[in-house]
């Protein structure tokens, strides 16, 4: 398993139909570092016994606390401890569709949490046409690990709802101007949907954190540019993103995203961008392996910053921003579910330059990953018996 530069890729499938070692030749000539240290990470289980946890993140004075929020996919939101305390399930969440990939999936905290209590879920919900990614907050009332949510008000549901249990996204981020990024998927049988401005499908979409649409989103306004675009949209032509960071240098907002056989991506998500799916990709189609598409560059699409062939199945993205990891910082890491490992990046700019591969096989399958208030990496596990997993240094780490 590798990942390559986007021009390395273009490199191999030029070369495909000359001998294997002109292909080699072309992969060599990328440049990039996969040298494979000794594993400098232990990993500490610090919370266990969850159904498929999904999305992560920390309350305040979480030194002191140890408090976390976790999703579990079948519908439950716990409070949990560092300590390895399992809340009950916290009132007030809406029901789910907890079917295929669908449930309870991802969690934020309003920037403002502190004065307002916000809680942010990404869920499945069903309706009239099937089902479709939703996002509802929440004022969280709690004390200890018990808990419940107040004033439960649905912000955003993707249109339309589909007939599918498959690709609902879905990560929140807030941007550093309080808006919120919610990732949706194409649903999987309405993968040319992503190409078209009147939906939601294959979309990253931009909200406020009422739910309101932002007068500055690229299709947005009094006279907008695409008559017919829905106003929410901030991006287009994605497949299944459930990885999203805020670069902390820029402020501005990574993804990454599955691909189908092979063709995971990670992108640079800009506003009003398209980004290909399903008209340019480096993946094939699932079995016969044929070629989906017009190939893997057209002009007007954004090429990504980094693809893997073949799929990793990535899933959690957080860049690092602390010193716990010497020499690390500024590194971006992606959990994989189907190669059970993290991964390290690092980019110069756009340019790939760096990997590692890391755990490999030792927690399962990763489902997040994020960076705790004391800098260290937390990831989640996907499992019936899914983990917190702190990942501290097996010497030289406090």
């Amino acid at each position: 398993m590798t990942i390559m530069t986007v021009q390395a890729l273009r490199r191999r499938a030029a070369a495909a139909l000359v001998a294997g070692v002109v292909a080699a030749i072309a992969w060599l000539a990328a440049g990039v570092c996969t040298a494979q240290p000794p594993q400098p990470l232990q990993p500490v289980t610090v919370a266990k016994g969850l159904a498929h946890p999904w999305g992560l993140a920390f309350l305040p004075n979480f030194e002191r606390s140890g408090r976390m929020l976790v999703t579990e996919r079948p519908g439950q939101l716990r409070i949990v401890t560092t300590r390895g305390e399992l809340g009950p399930p916290i009132g007030g969440v809406p029901e789910v569709d907890a079917r295929g990939q669908g449930g309870l999936l991802d969690v934020a905290l309003d920037p403002k949490f502190v004065d307002n209590g916000f809680v942010y879920l990404s869920y499945s919900e069903a309706g009239e046409g099937g089902n479709g990614t939703a996002v509802a907050r929440g004022r969280l009332e709690s004390t200890g690990v018990q808990g419940r949510l107040s004033e439960v008000q649905v912000i955003f549901r993707q249109r339309p709802k589909v007939r599918s249990t498959a690709h609902f996204g879905s990560r929140l981020v807030f941007g550093r101007d309080g808006q919120l990024f919610i990732t949706l998927g194409d649903r999987f049988s309405r993968r040319d949907d992503a190409q078209k401005l009147d939906n939601h499908l294959g979309k990253v979409v931009r909200i406020e954190a009422d739910g309101k649409v932002p007068a500055d989103n690229p299709f947005a306004g009094p006279t907008p540019t695409t008559p017919g675009a829905l106003p929410e949209i901030w991006s287009y032509g994605h497949r299944n993103v459930q990885g999203a960071a805020l670069d902390p240098a820029t402020g501005a907002l990574w993804t990454h995203e599955h691909g189908p056989q092979g063709g995971d991506e990670v992108n640079l998500d800009e506003a009003g961008r398209n980004y290909g799916w399903p008209v340019v990709t480096f993946g094939a189609e699932y079995g016969s392996g044929s070629k989906i598409g017009e190939g893997t560059a057209k002009p007007g699409v954004e090429a990504p910053l980094a693809v893997w062939v073949p799929s990793i199945a990535p899933s959690g993205m957080a860049f690092l921003t602390s010193d716990r990891y010497p020499g690390w910082k500024g590194s971006l890491f992606v959990g994989s579910l189907k190669d059970e490992m993290l991964l390290r990046l690092v980019f110069d700019g756009r340019k790939l330059v760096t990997q590692e591969r890391l755990l490999k096989a030792e927690l399962g399958r990763i489902r997040d990953v994020r960076q705790g208030p004391d800098g260290w990496l937390y990831v989640l596990t996907d499992a019936d018996d899914g983990r917190i997993v702190r990942l501290q240094l097996r010497s030289g780490g406090s």
